[in-house]
């Protein structure tokens, strides 16, 4: 029997929500007894006939609404585009009114996170973006408590309402060891959380 799953999606143009993500699936995978599922969404093309491989040539595999469907607890992470989540992503999310419709993710719980190019990029409009379909999922929504001492002495990314990183302008910066610390933190906090509203 396969171990219950916390769905780390995402969408990365540039590799800096990748790297999140890789560190969210490692803060997860400190609770015992979950484990992290990565997966990404194609990009959305401007040519309508354009169509995506059925699987990436690198990183994450495509997400399906199954991979939604079944998990105990949800990440979510997007590059900001004008204070908003990406158009892939959103693409995405807005194929899954059958889970609506059949209260799948009721009450599970979720997390958001994003980078930017600027440290006022608009990453926390991204996060809430991000949060409100997952809040009309009947999902928790959960971010970052100020008991992580990271949080309030970072002069990168990280906000109470999830991960954040400051990529740079030209998109390339690493993440820093605060970013780090507070993309685990989140992973750890949101497969914490599902075992708790699993019980």
């Amino acid at each position: 029997m396969s171990l219950p799953y916390i769905l780390v999606l995402y969408y990365s143009r540039n590799g800096s929500l990748a790297n999140m993500a890789r560190e969210m699936a490692r803060g997860v995978e400190q609770v015992s007894g979950v484990e992290a599922r990565l997966r990404t969404v194609p990009a959305v093309s401007a040519v309508c006939e354009a169509t995506a491989a059925a699987v990436p040539e690198t990183g994450a595999v495509y997400a399906t609404e199954d991979d939604l469907r079944h998990c105990a607890g949800l990440l979510l992470g997007s590059p900001t585009r004008f204070g908003n989540m990406a158009a892939p992503m959103k693409y995405f999310i807005d194929s899954t009114s059958g889970l609506w419709l059949s209260g799948a993710l009721i009450d599970k719980p979720a997390g958001t996170f994003t980078s930017t190019s600027s440290l006022h990029g608009g990453q926390e409009t991204t996060l809430l973006s991000m949060a409100l379909p997952l809040l009309h999922q009947g999902m928790i929504w959960a971010g970052l408590p100020y008991s992580n001492p990271e949080l309030v002495a970072t002069q990168e990314g990280g906000t109470p309402y999830g991960a954040t990183h400051v990529a740079g302008a030209d998109s390339n910066s690493e993440l820093s060891q605060t970013e780090i610390k507070l993309c685990r933190a989140q992973g750890e906090r949101i497969a914490r959380l599902a075992k708790k509203l699993s019980d």
